[in-house]
C-alpha cells in the first residue's frame, strides 16, 4: 500500500539499507520492544546552574548596603523562584551558610508625566541572612 509508512518517523543518518523480514524473523505481537534507556543528562540544577535562572542581581541601595554590616544581603530574583531554591543557590555561588530566606514582591506601579501613562515593573527581592564571620563581596559593589 501506498501510504503504509506515512506516519513513522524518519530515522536520519542511518546508513543500512533496509530490507524486508520473512515471516520467520518477523517480531511476534506481543509487547513491543523497547529502546535501552540512554543516560539522561544532568539536570540545570544537579549542574550548579541554577543560581543563573533564580538570581537576577545584587540589590544595591543604601539600605542594602547598611544591611551588609548586619550580615544580610539583598538579591532580586526571578519570579516563580522559592525560599529553597533561593538558599540553594547562594549556597552554591557564594560559598556561603544561609541562616534565612526571608522574600519581599515588589508591586508594579502606575507612572504619569504629562500625557503619557505607563507603569514601573514590579520585582522579587530576597533578603539573605548568612552564618556569622562569613561575607558576599559582590553584593556590596
Amino acid at each position: 500500500m501506498v501510504f503504509e509508512g506515512i506516519f513513522k518517523k524518519k530515522k536520519y543518518g542511518k546508513t543500512e539499507t533496509a530490507r524486508p523480514l520473512s515471516k520467520e524473523e518477523k517480531k511476534p505481537r506481543g509487547e513491543p520492544a523497547l529502546p535501552a534507556e540512554k543516560p539522561r543528562s544532568a539536570s540545570l540544577k544537579a549542574q550548579g546552574i541554577e543560581s543563573g535562572l533564580v538570581l537576577t542581581a545584587p540589590h544595591v541601595t543604601e539600605k542594602a548596603t547598611q544591611l551588609a554590616g548586619e550580615n544580610q544581603y539583598v538579591f532580586k530574583v526571578f519570579a516563580p523562584a522559592n525560599k529553597i531554591e533561593i538558599k540553594k543557590a547562594i549556597e552554591s555561588l557564594y560559598n556561603v551558610k544561609v541562616q534565612a530566606v526571608r522574600i519581599i514582591n515588589v508591586p508594579a506601579k502606575q507612572r504619569k508625566r504629562g500625557r503619557t501613562q505607563g507603569w514601573k515593573k514590579g520585582y522579587k527581592k530576597a533578603l539573605i541572612q548568612i552564618k556569622e564571620g562569613q561575607k558576599i563581596e559582590a553584593a556590596t559593589v
